[in-house]
């Protein structure tokens, strides 16, 4: 018989099924299609600095890129938690700004868990110094080593299934600091494993999801390539369009070796590729981001309070 409050459940794989149904959030997907506009704008800002060896203004529209892409993906998660728990969906507007309220309250749940980490970490680099004495060395490091394994290993697995993925939807479920990192700690000790076989099917989506996207929009662009060059007439090399479609500037793609055509049309191509490689990053991010506070949901089975 399985554990009377296991979270595997049937309920729960449905709830990360569900997931596949985040890119109908048209808020959400507003969002965050408006976050890596914004995030990448400022970005080729901060290259083109750097390009002048204007390391301050660089640094700076690097900062904002960074500080757009956070804030920008709480407002998201905030919407896709919505939909989760199957509420009316709140305004963007209300969205970035109970996202910009609660930003706090991730930074402070991080920094324990870095905390914690750090005094774990500290700990096993004092069992590894006693073991260079030369008496009590050999067994100490005879103890080290298992201990060693199993806490580096579930640390990263930890950070890989609770910290990164759930992190996020226990702040836009309400909760504060301390009481993200106490759930984090109740999980890793009950449900690791229903966590860990939860996630994989999230990744397992958001793989195929990619999959399906990136079939599209390269089978796609290559017959639009040829045809525009065929029918349309344009001295546009193919590879062009094709590095517009993975987000491929006019400077990276010459910079990697693609034939590049410095023209309007060169730049058009880029411009509206870029517009597709945008949408195609955005759909998987939605699904996982959904998946991620379905998870989260399914293993505290009820919204929890704010501390």
């Amino acid at each position: 018989m399985g554990r009377p409050d296991r979270k595997l459940t049937l309920q729960a794989l449905e709830r990360v099924l569900d997931s596949l149904d985040a890119p109908r959030n048209g808020p959400a997907l507003y969002a965050l299609l408006s976050t890596f506009s914004i995030a990448g704008l400022l970005l080729a800002s901060s290259e083109s600095a750097l390009a002048r060896e204007d390391s301050l203004w660089g640094a700076l529209w690097a900062g904002l890129a960074l500080a757009s892409a956070f804030f920008g993906l709480n407002a998201t998660g905030l919407l896709l938690m919505d939909q989760a728990r199957g509420e009316p969906v709140r305004d963007v507007v209300e969205a970035l700004l109970d996202a910009l309220a609660r930003a706090h309250r991730m930074l402070g749940a991080l920094a324990l868990v870095v905390a914690a980490a750090a005094l774990v970490l500290a700990g096993l680099v004092g069992l590894l110094w006693l073991a260079r004495q030369p008496v009590i060395g050999p067994a100490v490091f005879t103890l080290a080593v298992p201990v060693g394994v199993v806490v580096l290993g579930v640390m990263g697995l930890a950070a890989a299934l609770l910290v990164g993925p759930l992190v996020g939807p226990s702040v836009w479920s309400g909760l504060g600091a301390r009481a993200t990192v106490r759930l984090l700690w109740r999980l890793l000790r009950r449900d690791l494993i229903d966590c860990a076989a939860l996630m994989l099917l999230v990744a397992a989506l958001t793989a195929g999801v990619t999959g399906l996207i990136s079939l599209v929009v390269v089978g796609g662009g290559r017959v639009l390539a040829q045809l525009a060059v065929w029918v349309v007439g344009i001295d546009l090399p193919p590879q062009q369009l094709m590095a517009g479609l993975f987000g491929y500037g006019l400077r990276a793609a010459g910079a990697a070796g693609a034939p590049v055509a410095h023209s309007a049309l060169g730049a058009a191509a880029l411009i509206g590729g870029g517009l597709v490689f945008a949408v195609a990053l955005v759909l998987p991010t939605l699904v996982y981001l959904r998946g991620c506070c379905a998870v989260f949901l399914a293993l505290t089975q009820a919204g929890c309070k704010a501390d």
